[in-house]
């Protein structure tokens, strides 16, 4: 195979040197037809199949591959034909020949059927454009690996990106990455683009005319932006935010991120955001913070409250004061038993309302089939039916992880009323978590233990004394008076009443 070498060898000896093409032949062994290529042109040129080769085996059945290929491209992207599909139906038409055959013309085929395509260099106004977009990567939650949902949000002038991770792509964790974006950014862009999502786009019409999600709508109307859409299937239209989601899997979740809740992922999702500000963009003199902080001033104002990034359910509890959602069970108190409750679903918590007061609220889970069960709801319950306590599935999970204290308390007011009565004054007892931190109801305990006011009414007094700051009276010591020892503790003698009937 003749080189460049070879073909500057030639060339000098017959424009600088006049030598002959014989000559040429004669000192440097070319032959001739390769000397008048040199002469023609200064390098090699690629080879060129000026006839396509004879295929007999396959030639008969290229009309047929042509036609599927044209099939093909009619369907969906991930139910077109592959080469191996395409082999198969040409065995069953007769084709004898090997399936590598198939495989290399129709790929052959499929370039030369390949369009490129030239796009436009695009310019925006700062303050103005945003772009949306949804990617997937894996992250390894407490131990166990997880394919999580995360949503970004790009400024098209400063090239600001903003990141958020949910476990799923659901209109209400689509609401709450513009809200936390928005926050992010210091105000609202002017325009956003999205893709067709099925979270704003109910059905495509013609043109870029959409029919969009009703809740969609009322969302965009409270921050006042506009909305605009990509043609079907040309994700290149809003090509910056899809460079993101894969800058975002390079860089900001590579190598695999170990996290113990989605909280921790996202802050180091922002963290990583902020960092990344600090770049410099081609074509752009100040890096990117100084771009943003142009836009800053120019964007729509944030004002009031947020928007409830939430999806709303009308629900009714079940017989065991549970409303269900996405095959979970969530508790609410049972004194709102077979009353219609409205559940607002939001990412990460779920909350259930009663004529529009907040009466339970829980941390949102994604398994299947789980039982999420707030104790407090069910005391009320268990106060009425005290022998069920040691078998209340709510009772049994708080009891797996409350302190020792409530154990030790709950021993000795059952060995003081041994009838229920002792589970009832335990119960009274729990109910102070319904207006107290957790902190503090278990300090108060552990001081009634202490001072030996094991029931409510000593509960009570401590939780008082923490709550006003006084010390708690160092126990009476007895010792110097026996004669008072008993005071208090003495069997009640009934017939002292007897006296006073006869006096009467």
């Amino acid at each position: 195979m003749k080189k460049v070498d070879n073909y500057e060898e030639i060339r000098r000896a017959y424009f600088i040197d006049k030598m002959s093409m014989r000559a040429i032949h004669r000192r440097f062994g070319y032959d001739r037809d390769t000397i008048r290529k040199a002469i023609a042109a200064p390098a090699p040129q690629p080879y060129h199949l000026e006839q396509p080769r004879a295929a007999p085996v396959l030639g008969p059945y290229k009309q047929t591959i042509a036609e599927l290929l044209q099939e093909s491209d009619q369907q969906r992207r991930k139910q077109r034909y592959t080469g191996h599909r395409i082999y198969e139906l040409l065995v069953g038409n007769g084709y004898q020949g090997s399936e590598s055959a198939v495989h290399c013309y129709v790929s052959r085929e499929r370039k030369n059927r390949r369009h490129k395509k030239a796009f436009l260099p695009l310019e925006f106004d700062p303050g103005q454009d945003a772009q949306v977009d949804w990617g997937e990567a894996e992250v390894e939650m407490n131990g166990e690996r997880i394919q999580v949902q995360f949503f970004v949000m790009r400024l098209n002038y400063s090239r600001v990106r903003f990141v958020i991770a949910f476990p799923f792509q659901k209109q209400e964790a689509f609401f709450e990455g513009h809200i936390q974006a928005f926050h992010f950014f210091g105000g609202v862009p002017h325009r956003i683009t999205y893709d067709n999502l099925k979270t704003a786009v109910f059905k495509i019409l013609s043109g870029h005319n959409r029919q969009e999600q009703e809740a969609y709508k009322t969302f965009r109307s409270y921050y006042l932006f506009e909305s605009y859409y990509c043609n079907p299937a040309q994700g290149h239209e809003k090509g910056g935010v899809e460079n993101d989601v894969g800058y975002v899997q390079r860089n900001f979740m590579a190598p695999v991120l170990k996290v113990s809740s989605y909280a921790e992922l996202n802050t180091h999702l922002q963290a990583a955001c902020q960092q990344n500000v600090q770049r410099h963009v081609r074509g752009k003199e100040a890096p990117v913070a100084e771009l943003w902080e142009e836009e800053r001033g120019l964007f729509l104002p944030l004002t009031g409250a947020d928007y409830p990034a939430c999806v709303t359910h009308l629900v009714k509890p079940n017989p065991y004061s549970q409303v269900e959602l996405d095959t979970n069970r969530y508790s609410v108190p049972t004194d709102y038993q077979d009353q219609q409750l409205v559940l607002q679903a939001y990412p990460f918590r779920i909350k259930i309302l009663s004529d529009r007061e907040t009466i339970a609220e829980h941390v949102r889970c994604f398994e299947k089939e789980q039982d999420i069960l707030e104790p407090l709801h069910y005391l009320s319950l268990i106060e009425q039916r005290p022998g069920a306590f040691e078998h209340a599935k709510p009772m049994r999970r708080w009891r797996e992880q409350w302190p020792s204290d409530y154990e030790r308390l709950l021993a000795e007011l059952r060995q003081r009323w041994p009838e229920g009565r002792g589970v009832r004054e335990f119960i009274s007892i729990l109910k102070l978590h319904q207006d107290h931190p957790a902190e503090q109801v278990e300090q108060a305990v552990r001081t009634a233990i202490e001072l030996g006011a094991t029931h409510l009414t000593g509960v009570q007094f401590c939780m008082h004394q923490l709550l006003e700051g006084c010390k708690a009276p160092p126990p009476l010591d007895m010792s110097l008076h026996p004669e008072l020892a008993q005071v208090g503790n003495q069997p009640v003698d009934l017939q002292q009443y007897d006296q006073l009937l006869g006096e009467r």
